[in-house]
């Protein structure tokens, strides 16, 4: 669904550290492709802002709050399946136990993940996009993908990858994988409703700052919270004798 991936940027406003310029500096030379990302970013938005987001809204004026929860839950277990793969695609052991512990007991004693029973057990993010940024993948330039919204080069061979092992991409037949998906946007959709207005007050070049964000919050994501610190021109003008 559009820019239903505009939570991850949303998160990433929040990242210490970071100034405007040193956002500009990181991705000077990531968006080689940026008139054809715009035009796609503009025909995302269109969609959304005519279809997609009336939906959300509606969805959300009409379905009572206690249902709402329910069917975030359930699509916040089916989404741990793919963390646990990744966790253990990247050796993160300790970590898979964790998450495949929430799998196991949501979906049990969770009627199916419909009930939370594992909030005390923290929710990763993982997913094979990480998992190739972990060992060694670059992520290539930005990509702008039509309905999804942002992503990379590396990004978008990850999404693929991903529904080899989620269980919306393996739902037959094609016409309930495809409803599954497009339920799955839509809940998504209606959980950012609030959030995205912090995006409009902050933002003059809407495009750029969901670019500039996106390529930090997945550099951060990669090396879990601890990105290495990139040193820039003006830096070294600085130390200079």
């Amino acid at each position: 669904m559009p820019l239903v991936r505009i939570a991850l940027l949303l998160a990433s406003i929040t990242l210490s550290g970071c100034s405007t310029l040193h956002l500009s500096a990181y991705t000077l030379d990531k968006d080689p492709l940026e008139p054809f990302n715009r035009k796609i970013y503009v025909f995302n938005d269109t969609l959304d802002q005519a279809v997609v987001k009336p939906v959300a809204q509606g969805y959300a004026e009409i379905v009572p709050s206690p249902a709402q929860t329910l069917v975030n839950n359930f699509f916040s277990n089916l989404d741990d399946v793919t963390v646990t793969a990744n966790d253990l695609l990247q050796l993160k052991f300790k970590q898979a136990a964790s998450d495949g512990s929430r799998v196991l007991f949501n979906s049990t004693f969770g009627i199916l993940g419909f009930l939370n029973v594992t909030d005390r057990l923290e929710k990763h993010n993982e997913d094979f996009g990480q998992t190739l940024g972990y060992w060694g993948m670059h992520s290539g330039p930005y990509l702008m993908l039509p309905l999804l919204g942002p992503s990379s080069f590396r990004d978008g061979i990850g999404l693929y990858g991903d529904s080899y092992v989620s269980v919306i991409g393996n739902t037959t037949p094609t016409t309930s994988r495809y409803a599954a998906y497009a339920a799955e946007g839509l809940n998504k959709r209606v959980n950012l409703l609030d959030q995205e207005k912090v995006l409009d007050d902050a933002t003059i070049d809407r495009y750029s700052s969901l670019r500039d964000f996106y390529l930090l919050r997945r550099q951060s994501l990669v090396y879990d919270g601890d990105p290495p610190r990139v040193k820039y021109d003006d830096e070294d003008e600085e130390e200079a004798p």
